[in-house]
């Protein structure tokens, strides 16, 4: 598999923090298991044992980093890397890694609640929660199966959803190794909670209530932000106060020039990358000062 649009070439060709952390865990653990522990004595460790339950409970975490064999290993860490870095580009690191750990726990409990029998292994719900994210986020993108049958994301990733929801109706008749179909749909629907569900957001919902910025730095942001109806209503008493006092007449500003409005995006573009990396309350008092700039200039006042 191999993505084809000409945008994002550093995160589609480079590996990004967090990626490449799970990259060298993941292959890592395998070494590991192939040449020192054994497999066996890997699986029963960090695998994720249901009957076990709940001793071993940090399994639910570490099964996700141990493969059953070099097949299932190779194409979760292709998967990984070829959806990967553009969803850590989108998110942040931190942002990610969270959400690759969800998708991991969720394959995790639907395993535990459906299945009740057999050891866990793999990075599969993980990997496949990222595609669905992949796939929600560019959903027209191609994807080159094979490297040369084209396909768009949305199509690949619901025909993985098909495949494994079929495993795993076979499964829960007659059992086998396709039980991990059913972690797989867990991952993916534990993607689609954290996406969709209430409360989800990311730093792309953040940038659309504050202020959204253009491709092109010479364009003003077209989005009209979500009101913020304290903080407007303080706003608004504060300027009415001061203009009581003085009396004075509030001129109707000049656009400002392109070089201005280009600096002055640029500077809200870092603000909300530190949003996204360390969260609200990282914001420094000039920071937050810039953040309400720009969602009043977009309210028009």
């Amino acid at each position: 598999m191999a993505t084809a649009t000409e945008d994002q070439e550093e995160a589609r060709f480079g590996i990004t923090p967090a990626v490449a952390w799970l990259l060298a865990i993941n292959i890592g653990v395998y070494f590991v298991q192939l040449a020192i522990f054994g497999e066996r004595n890997v699986f029963a460790a960090l695998g994720f044992d249901s009957v076990a339950m709940p001793a071993g409970w940090w399994t639910m975490a570490t099964y996700m980093f141990v493969h059953a064999g070099l097949a299932h290993l190779a194409f979760n860490m292709f998967a990984l890397f070829t959806f990967g870095p553009r969803v850590e580009t989108e998110w942040a690191s931190r942002g990610f890694t969270a959400f690759y750990l969800w998708c991991g726990l969720g394959g995790a409990l639907t395993h535990l609640i459906l299945v009740r029998s057999g050891v866990l292994v793999g990075a599969s719900a993980a990997v496949y929660g990222v595609m669905l994210a992949f796939a929600i986020r560019w959903p027209d993108e191609e994807v080159f199966i094979f490297g040369i049958i084209p396909i768009k994301t949305k199509w690949f990733v619901g025909w993985m959803i098909v495949i494994n929801l079929a495993l795993a109706m076979a499964s829960q008749r007659g059992g086998g190794s396709s039980i991990a179909a059913i972690a797989h749909l867990g991952g993916l629907l534990f993607a689609w909670v954290w996406i969709k569900g209430p409360g989800s957001g990311g730093i792309e919902r953040l940038r659309r209530r504050v202020a959204a910025i253009p491709d092109d730095g010479d364009e003003m942001p077209r989005a009209v932000p979500k009101p913020q109806p304290r903080t407007r209503e303080a706003s608004a008493s504060r300027t009415d106060a001061v203009v009581a006092k003085s009396m004075a007449v509030t001129p109707k500003l000049l656009s400002p020039p392109a070089d201005s409005r280009k600096r002055r995006a640029e500077e809200l573009n870092r603000v909300l990358d530190k949003i996204s990396q360390s969260g609200v309350e990282s914001l420094s008092p000039d920071e937050r000062t810039i953040l309400e700039r720009f969602s009043r200039e977009l309210r028009g006042g």
